[in-house]
């Protein structure tokens, strides 16, 4: 498969294989971590941000991408509409229907309250189900949540919410269990032992993984049980803008049948934003690794609401997404490739960082290789990328290692011709999660009343960077801390107004903002799905366009 162009490459990486399989390369110390992080990692790179000019967040900097989302009107026209009788009435809406969404629609509908889960495309249609590598807890001998606790925290550069890493850690092992008793197949030794490995960043092996497919098969386990539980579930519909009432309290959302156009109104106690990541937004225009979906429709509709957002200047870019071949460039490669063996080597055969530093350190060594110092693999298209030397595998751990621990990946690849046991794969960084997001307490409380977030929305849990296997966790744990907590509110356990008049006040306060400095009427948000259309075909009429008619 790979071309004459990438051969003599893939010989040296054979011919130096011996000796790098006995060669130690050490940590970074923090100063050179540092030096590496600002001079390669692109949340440095000065003229890909700005400040945001209007909202809670006004002066802080963020990706353009994002503040053009922020910086923009409404799709609807809030003068245009008045609400009069909602036309769906619940306790608790929950937006998205990945891992945080259904975590939470489960709890909350346990405890009691009427759960309405709407989700832009179908349920388990998320970042959950594509999620490979594992998920992280400290249920072995040797190690503990305070251990877990102080790897989070640094892996986050020390900026993380501390009472959030604390709910994180405390919260892992009995996820474990409870996915365990939903049907969840862990990776298990003959005597029943969980097998765990380690994550870049981690002192010790608590990574619980099912092969290279752990998010779907959690996401399996999941949607199943929403199904027997019959939570009631409206697909291909979007939250466009939130409702408040006269105090600012969250009071449900305005939704879009994205099938037909029909906006609804749905009124609801508490409401709980679990809409995912942005890689589609293509920040600096990195590839992703994330679903179709993932567009920040959550935090643009919420910051709006008045929502405070962290960290929105900071996006965790996976060091190893596929380079070549140009059919999946982007793609996830999971970091249990490295955690198992995988080496990663630059054109000329040579190992360069210790494969499992921090996320951020790894994706900017390899920026390094590639941009400086010139020893980038080049792709018949122009693109540059390093080796990840996966037949080494084969040889560290046994023959059929790749087969039994990453059946998903080697399957991923061999579709194009490339035996990953025999063969090196090409990798390079790709957009794979949001940092950043709106700002949560441990119960999943944002700062506006009666609006609550999980999953890769919320933010503050991971500080700067996220550990391998912590998603998986957040998004369980912050999910069903959210469905209890807006339970209680829904059913009158906590204070809670109830029979205010609801409205889209917020937004026309917030078009005033955008006029006042010159903001383009025509720059609309939330972007609901990603336009891969060729420019002649951009503009032409959709199912958005019937919102302006």
């Amino acid at each position: 498969m790979y071309p004459q162009s990438m051969q003599e490459s893939i010989k040296k990486l054979n011919e130096t294989r011996n000796f790098r399989m006995t060669q130690k390369i050490p940590l970074l110390t923090p100063e050179a971590k540092q030096d590496l992080l600002k001079r390669f990692h692109p949340d440095y790179i000065e003229q890909a941000m700005r400040e945001i000019k209007v909202g809670p967040n006004k002066g802080e900097r963020t990706p353009h991408e994002f503040a053009d989302l922020f910086e923009a009107y409404s799709l609807i026209d809030p003068q245009k509409i008045e609400i009069k009788k909602p036309d769906i009435e619940t306790d608790v809406l929950i937006i998205g229907g990945g891992g945080a969404g259904c975590a939470a629609a489960l709890e909350a509908q346990a405890a009691g309250a009427k759960v309405l889960l709407v989700t832009k495309l179908r349920i388990a249609d998320a970042n959950t189900t594509m999620a490979q590598g594992g998920i992280q807890a400290a249920d072995k001998p040797n190690d503990s949540p305070a251990i877990h606790y102080l790897d989070v925290m640094g892996g986050g550069g020390y900026k993380n919410v501390p009472d959030l890493v604390r709910a994180l850690v405390m919260d892992a092992p009995e996820i474990i269990a409870w996915l365990e008793e939903l049907g969840v197949m862990f990776d298990k030794s003959p005597d029943g032992t969980m097998q765990t490995i380690h994550g870049g960043g981690t002192s010790r092996k608590r990574m619980h993984a099912c092969r290279d497919y752990t998010g779907l098969e959690i996401m399996r386990c999941i949607k199943d049980e929403i199904i027997n539980r019959q939570v009631k579930i409206m697909e291909f519909t979007s939250a466009i803008e939130l409702l408040t009432d006269e105090d600012g309290r969250c009071a449900g959302a305005l939704l879009l049948n994205m099938e037909n156009g029909q906006l609804l109104v749905a009124q609801a106690k508490a409401t709980i934003i679990a809409t995912g990541g942005a890689g589609r937004l293509h920040v600096q225009g990195f590839p992703t690794s994330n679903h179709y979906g993932a567009t920040a429709d959550g935090l643009v509709i919420a910051y709006r609401a008045g929502a405070k957002l962290v960290f929105m200047d900071t996006i965790q870019y996976h060091p190893t997404g596929v380079a070549f071949p140009t059919q999946i460039v982007g793609q996830l490669i999971t970091e249990k490739t490295r955690s198992i063996g995988a080496q990663l080597v630059n054109a000329e055969g040579e190992r360069f960082i210790y494969e499992l530093e921090t996320r951020d350190t790894v994706a900017s060594a390899i920026i390094r290789e590639c941009k400086e110092r010139k020893k980038g693999v080049t792709t018949p298209t122009g693109d540059s990328g390093v080796w990840l030397d996966t037949p080494l595998i084969e040889i560290v751990s046994g023959p059929g290692t790749i087969l039994k621990q990453l059946p998903a990946m080697y399957r991923q690849f061999i579709n194009f011709g490339i035996d990953m046991t025999k063969e090196p794969i090409l990798t390079y960084p790709t957009q794979h999660y949001q940092n950043g997001g709106i700002l949560i307490n441990d119960k999943g409380e944002s700062n506006i009343p009666g609006l609550y977030v999980a999953g890769e929305a919320a933010g503050g849990i991971h500080g700067r960077n996220r550990l391998m296997g912590n998603s998986l966790l957040d998004i369980l744990v912050f999910g069903r801390r959210a469905g209890r907590a807006s339970a209680q509110v829904a059913l009158g356990l906590f204070p809670n107004k109830k029979n205010s008049k609801i409205g889209l006040t917020h937004i026309i306060k917030y078009h005033q903002e955008l006029e006042a400095i010159g903001i383009p009427k025509e720059r609309k948000s939330p972007k609901l799905l990603p336009d891969y259309r060729p420019a002649p075909f951009k503009g032409h009429f959709t199912f958005l366009d019937r919102l302006n008619m």
